[in-house]
């Protein structure tokens, strides 16, 4: 009898101001390369990281990420930190899909700027309880990088593997976070950024080609992004 595959998910998180092409690219190939059953999109209702001032209405974000992804099956979005009051913590989140869904194997997707930070985010050593960590890099971040498991975690995390564009480090010391990964994947997507897209927007500069045309429609629609340029 053939072994039952363990579902695995995983969670994209970020405010998403817009998203774009480098998003969905990323996700892709992460899903791919990670064999992902699916891919949350949670865009973050109240960053702590961030000013809320300077962040695009939730609903508006919420709408960009649906119409980007409208046409990936394999693709949802996730109200959960939208329709919280409290700060976006990313220990929440984790929280929050290990409950409804406690025999998945979960995939936090960060990119490696965040991730160099991570003990600065609420409760950090638990996360790695809850969830393996898919870490985005960019071509040329080599594997002989001292920095690429923060200092914070390299007592528990030891080298693993490499293979092609993907380098692994596991936990086998501590027996409360079961063999969690973290994953560096060397993405080789389009080199986008949400700050370059809103102040192009702002200085009537064409974004096509950088984010999906139904986001480029909504933009224009909303006339999103014509005043002061967000953060």
């Amino acid at each position: 009898m053939s072994e039952i595959k363990q579902k695995k998910i995983g969670l994209f998180g970020g405010t998403f101001d817009p998203i774009h092409l480098g998003h969905l690219s990323a996700a892709q190939e992460i899903e791919h390369i990670l064999d992902l059953d699916k891919i949350y999109f949670i865009p973050s209702g109240n960053p702590p990281h961030k000013e809320n001032a300077n962040i695009t209405p939730a609903q508006d974000r919420l709408e960009m990420i649906k119409l980007a992804i409208e046409e990936n099956p394999d693709f949802e979005v996730s109200e959960f930190e939208l329709n919280s009051k409290s700060p976006s913590y990313t220990i929440k989140t984790l929280e929050h899909f290990s409950t409804i869904e406690p025999d998945v194997e979960f995939y936090f997707i960060v990119g490696h700027e965040l991730f160099n930070n991570i003990e600065s985010w609420k409760d950090y050593k638990k996360l790695f309880e809850l969830s393996n960590f898919a870490v985005i890099t960019r071509p040329g971040y080599s594997d002989m990088d001292s920095s690429k498991v923060p200092l914070a975690l390299e007592d528990d995390f030891r080298y693993y593997n490499v293979i092609e564009n993907v380098i692994s480090y596991t936990n086998t010391k501590d027996s409360t976070l079961k063999n969690k990964n973290i994953v560096f994947i060397e993405i080789k997507g389009i080199e986008i950024s949400s700050t370059e897209i809103r102040s192009f927007v702002k200085s009537k500069q064409s974004i096509k080609h950088l984010v999906p045309r139904s986001v480029e429609e909504y933009i224009s629609a909303q006339k999103l992004y014509t005043q002061e340029a967000t953060q």
